[in-house]
């Protein structure tokens, strides 16, 4: 693996993308990898923010995984309003970047889905873009899954389409779509682009308990 940027976004909000950053953060920790996980833009809480953290073993301050948080659980550009804030791209980039020049590797986690309004004329796919990162696409493995990966697929660049990987997050009790969805994306998209990861429970989640290889091979995966 060599040094890169990565962006975690979703085809909504809840839908895995923190428990997935922590445990890329986690796996490139134990593999002896510098990593910084961020979060750029909260709202409603800095509990993302902190289980990101605390991914990293306190490598970097709660203030730098997440510069700017707002109290309003809303889309960030809204809740900044709400504080008489404005949050420009060019102040977010600028923070990545920073960060981006101390580590190899950089995961930068999104708020909501792909589109969800960030600040101020800029969202998630504007990150994707301007730092030319790898788009890690979260979608739970249920009914529904196809048409809102498509959805988020076809409102990303054609560069980024290419970079793309689609993780779908395994419930605890798969559904009858589970596996054809896996199928059928990957048929659409490449058997390359489209990862499943396993139902973990809530100490595997947390980090308190070790995955198993399937997850960890997953995880090696992404990073290629």
């Amino acid at each position: 693996m060599t040094g890169r940027t990565f962006v975690i976004t979703g085809t909504d909000t809840g839908v895995g993308k923190t428990v997935l950053t922590c445990l890329l953060a986690r796996h490139l920790r134990r593999a002896g990898f510098g990593v910084a996980a961020l979060k750029p833009l909260c709202s409603g809480g800095r509990e993302d923010a902190r289980a990101l953290r605390a991914a990293l073993g306190g490598a970097l301050t709660l203030d730098e995984v997440n510069p700017w948080h707002f109290r309003a659980p809303l889309a960030p550009a809204r809740a900044a309003r709400l504080e008489r804030r404005q949050i420009q791209l060019p102040m977010v980039l600028q923070a990545l970047r920073r960060v981006r020049r101390r580590f190899p590797f950089v995961l930068v986690e999104g708020a909501g889905g792909l589109l969800s309004p960030l600040g101020e004329d800029f969202n998630a796919r504007d990150l994707i873009v301007a730092l030319r990162a790898t788009p890690l696409i979260v979608c739970p493995n249920c009914l529904g899954a196809i048409n809102q990966v498509l959805l988020v697929v076809h409102a990303l660049p054609g560069g980024a389409i290419r970079r793309a990987r689609i993780v779908l997050v395994s419930p605890r009790q798969p559904d009858a779509s589970s596996q054809s969805n896996v199928e059928m994306l990957r048929g659409a998209l490449g058997s390359g682009q489209v990862y499943v990861l396993p139902w973990l429970n809530r100490a595997q989640r947390s980090g308190c308990a070790p995955v198993n290889t399937r997850v960890r091979r997953t995880l090696q995966a992404l990073l290629k």
